[in-house]
């Protein structure tokens, strides 16, 4: 029974989870706390820290401090290509909580919570515990970096780091240490964003933390649905879905978070990309092992998902990534096979032309003790083919993304780096590489590409 002894092993790693939070250390110093998009100016967040409530004493990390300062938030128009949506933090969405859900919330569930939990737009009967309590997975709220010139030797070339650019301030979070974590709290370019990684779907997603006039805090709520990481925020105890970034409990329901374009790729090429940029290290005031990853050998293809009490869709196998992207309110999923046969995709979805480019160097963070290879799984970045006001067509030769146009060549983070186009940045759209069950749970409707689909 490899299922049961799977779920055996990983329940056993959950229980581990909750013990060692307790063996928390303080942190030593600091107080610092879908559409397409380029990677360029964003309105920044002001100086002075919204107020954060008490916290819960079960928070194993205790978020920024409060200040009784108003915040004020500028509005500003930014430059061509970037859409308004990065400027404009969402506002409040009155909550509105579905009539057909009559089941009442299950005492398991709101044990310690404040919690408004008459507004909820899921069933409770959806929800499960993960194993470890509220922050029983820690998150980092004092984030430290070093700079890449400085960067520890345990970065290795392909290991895989979440990218994010605001501003020209340029940051890497590497697997290895979200994986132990799930959400770092941070400030990127003035804009106070949360940085979060569910394992167990593969899904690695950036979200600005502003709504309206208030800045959240983000912690692990030690609950899922359909095996996906439900976050909260230490403001109003309100449940985020974190594949949708949308409040589906509590006061902030039916509030949408702003999704930031932030690929999934490898140190050596965000390294190559921002020569000046920082890396998240593993000084987060906590004891772990960031060397081993708590969950591996989990994205084996014969895995079946932990934790996931759904059907699975057959198109595809369970464990299989997948880029997952929606446009136009159509879902369409490009498994990495297909890509991999195909370094680069052109398609278009809704009104939207799209290129996808993909590299193979990157490692998965998956990879640990009884591996019998690198597991290399690559890297993804999806953009709009448009760059100097004309549409791009692309291709992969020797190693190489190129434009016919020019014969200019991209890098994976959508930027011309030689050729009549250097410093040229095409439009970034988002998009996140997920477990395809996790994708087909919450986008059941979802297109799936395949070779013959692909448009030139």
């Amino acid at each position: 029974m490899p299922y049961r002894r799977t779920l055996l092993i990983f329940a056993g790693l959950a229980a581990i989870g909750a013990v060692a939070c307790s063996s928390a250390i303080e942190p030593s110093g600091g107080n610092q706390p879908a559409a397409a998009a380029a990677p360029a100016q964003v309105a920044p967040a002001p100086e002075t820290q919204s107020a954060s409530p008490g916290q819960d004493t079960q928070a194993a990390n205790p978020g920024p401090s409060a200040t009784a300062e108003p915040k004020v938030f500028p509005t500003i128009t930014p430059p061509e290509p970037v859409v308004a949506q990065l400027a404009i933090p969402p506002t409040r969405i009155p909550a509105t909580p579905n009539p057909s859900l009559t089941d009442k919330v299950p005492s398991r569930l709101k044990r310690n919570w404040k919690t408004d939990f008459e507004k909820h737009s899921v069933a409770y009967g959806e929800i499960m515990s993960g194993g470890p309590g509220r922050d029983g997975i820690p998150p980092v709220d004092d984030p430290k970096f070093v700079d890449v010139s400085n960067a520890p030797e345990y970065m290795s070339d392909q290991e895989p780091v979440i990218a994010v650019e605001i501003n020209g301030d340029a940051r890497a979070y590497p697997l290895a240490v979200l994986m132990w974590h799930e959400i770092v709290n941070d400030e990127v370019g003035g804009v106070p964003v949360t940085v979060t990684y569910c394992p167990l779907c593969n899904t690695a997603i950036t979200f600005d933390r502003r709504v309206g006039d208030d800045i959240l805090d983000f912690g692990t709520s030690g609950l899922l649905r359909n095996s996906d990481l439900i976050m909260w925020d230490r403001q109003t105890e309100s449940w985020w879905q974190q594949i949708t970034g949308e409040a589906i409990v509590g006061e902030l329901l039916g509030t949408k978070l702003t999704f930031l374009p932030t690929p999934l790729i490898s140190w050596a090429d965000f390294v190559k990309a921002f020569p000046d940029g920082q890396v998240l290290t593993r000084d987060t005031g906590f004891l772990r092992n960031y060397g081993v990853p708590p969950y591996a050998g989990y994205d084996q293809l014969d895995r079946r998902p932990f934790l996931f009490r759904g059907g699975i869709d057959p198109r595809l196998m369970a464990m299989e990534r997948v880029i997952g992207l929606n446009i136009d309110v159509e879902g369409v999923a490009y498994p990495f096979a297909l890509l991999q046969e195909s370094p680069v995709v052109h398609d278009r979805v809704g009104d939207t032309d799209l290129v996808i480019f993909y590299r193979p160097e990157t490692t998965s963070a998956f990879a640990g003790p009884g591996y019998s290879d690198s597991r290399q799984v690559g890297s993804t970045g999806v953009y709009e083919p448009v760059a100097g006001g004309r549409k791009l067509t692309f291709v992969a030769r020797d190693g190489r993304i190129l434009d016919e146009e020019t014969g200019s060549e991209w890098n994976i983070l959508g930027k011309a780096v030689s050729g009549e186009l250097e410093g040229s940045q095409l439009p970034a759209v988002v998009h996140a590489n997920h477990f395809w069950f996790a994708w087909a749970a919450f986008n059941p409707d979802t297109a799936v590409r395949s070779a013959e689909d692909i448009s030139g």
